[in-house]
């Protein structure tokens, strides 16, 4: 029986970077239909920074935040260690 290949590092990275990118723009469309930037900033130092900064730095928090579960999700998937296998190795 053949070993299985292992994915390439960059398809792992897109395979986590790509769904975030689309799961961010989603979250983007739909907090700022409820929130109006102008409003949410108001009474905050930033409150000069226009809508379209205010829509691109939310858009890129989301996807910071997506890739990070993104990201948590690919590496809890990840089979553990059998116990049975462990304790036949000697623990190793």
């Amino acid at each position: 029986m053949t070993e299985p290949k292992e994915i390439p590092v960059i398809q792992k990275i897109i395979a986590i970077l790509w769904p975030s990118f689309l799961t961010s723009g989603l979250a983007t469309i739909l907090f700022f239909t409820a929130f109006d930037p102008q409003e949410f900033l108001a009474h905050t130092r930033f409150a000069a920074t226009s809508r379209l900064a205010a829509y691109t730095i939310g858009f890129f928090l989301f996807w910071i935040l997506t890739t990070v579960t993104s990201a948590l999700t690919c590496y809890f998937r990840r089979p553990c260690h059998d116990p049975k296998q462990v304790a036949q190795t000697g623990g190793d």
